[in-house]
C-alpha cells in the first residue's frame, strides 16, 4: 500500500511579520496588530482574509494511512515554533513519499506552506522534486495541478473549475459523515487568542478525518475500492476513533449517524 497523508492547516495572522512590514513597535499588542491588518485588508478588498504569505501556520492536522493502519494527529504541540511544524510535515514526505490528499490544498494549504517555508528556510527536496533527482517525479510530482501525487479533492471533483467548488462541510454531511465540529476557520484566531488551542487542534483533526472519509467515497466511485473494501476503511476509522479518549472524538462519533 502506498502511504497516504491527508493534511489540513489552521493558520493565524503573522503578527511579527506584520510588525516588520508596517514598522509597528512591540508595544502594539498582537490583537491590535491583527485588528489593524484585518481592517486594512477589508478596506482594500472587501474581505478581511489576509494574503497567504501573512498566514502563520499554527496547526498541521494529518491522517496517515499505510499498511500499519490508520492514524490521526496534529504535528508537534501548540507551543512549537512554526518552523518545527513545517519541518515535521516535510520530513514525513522525505521519509515516506506519501500520496498527499487535501481539500483546497492547491488554493490555500500548499501555497501557505510554500511561503512560510521560504520565510523560515525549511528545505524539502523530495517535495520540490520535478524529475531532477527522481525521474518518476517528472511525470508525477507534488507540484503539478494535474498530477496525482498530490490530489486536491475539491479541485478534482469540481473538474478544475472554481465555480464548481463545494465546501467540505457540505459534502461530508451529504455523504453521511459528521462534517465540521465546534468551529470553522474564521473562528480560529479568536479561539487561539483565548487560549483554546486544544479546541483548535481537535477541530483540525476532525477536518482531516472528514477529508479522508470523503476521499474513501471518491475511491469507491473510481473503482479503487469495492463495497467491501470501502466499508472496511470506514469501519477502521470508526474503531480507531472509538479507542481514543479525546472528547472531540466522542462528539464526532455521536454526530456520525450512518
Amino acid at each position: 500500500m502506498t502511504p497516504t497523508l491527508v493534511f489540513d492547516l489552521e493558520t493565524i495572522p503573522d503578527v511579527e511579520g506584520l510588525r516588520r512590514l508596517h514598522g509597528w513597535d512591540s508595544d502594539v499588542s498582537d490583537h491590535e496588530v491583527a485588528t489593524r491588518a484585518f481592517a486594512a485588508r477589508k478596506e482594500l478588498t472587501g474581505s478581511d482574509f489576509l494574503p497567504l504569505h501573512l498566514q502563520r501556520v499554527a496547526v498541521v492536522g494529518c491522517v496517515f494511512r499505510d499498511d500499519q493502519g490508520f492514524r490521526v494527529k496534529c504535528l508537534g504541540t501548540a507551543d512549537d515554533p512554526e518552523s518545527s511544524l513545517l519541518t515535521g510535515f516535510f520530513k514525513t514526505i522525505e521519509k515516506y513519499t506519501p500520496k498527499l490528499i487535501s481539500w483546497n490544498g492547491s488554493g490555500f494549504d500548499l501555497p501557505v506552506l510554500h511561503y512560510r517555508s521560504l520565510i523560515h528556510g525549511v528545505a524539502a527536496p523530495r517535495y520540490w522534486d520535478m524529475g531532477d533527482d527522481d525521474r518518476e517525479f517528472k511525470y508525477n510530482n507534488y507540484l503539478s495541478r494535474y498530477h496525482t501525487r498530490h490530489m486536491d479533492l475539491m479541485d478534482v471533483l469540481a473538474k478544475y473549475n472554481g465555480r464548481g467548488n463545494a465546501p467540505l462541510d457540505d459534502l461530508a454531511k451529504l455523504c453521511g459523515f459528521p462534517g465540521k465540529m465546534g468551529m470553522d476557520g474564521s473562528q480560529v484566531w479568536s479561539a487561539w487568542m483565548d487560549g483554546r488551542t486544544d479546541e483548535v487542534r481537535g477541530y483540525c483533526e476532525t477536518d482531516v478525518v472528514n477529508t479522508w472519509l470523503v476521499y474513501c467515497r471518491f475511491r469507491l466511485l473510481r473503482g479503487e475500492l469495492d463495497q467491501v473494501g470501502y466499508q472496511a476503511e470506514i469501519d477502521l476509522v470508526r474503531s480507531t476513533l472509538q479507542a481514543s479518549t479525546a472528547a472531540h472524538w466522542a462528539e464526532y462519533l455521536a454526530a456520525w449517524k450512518t
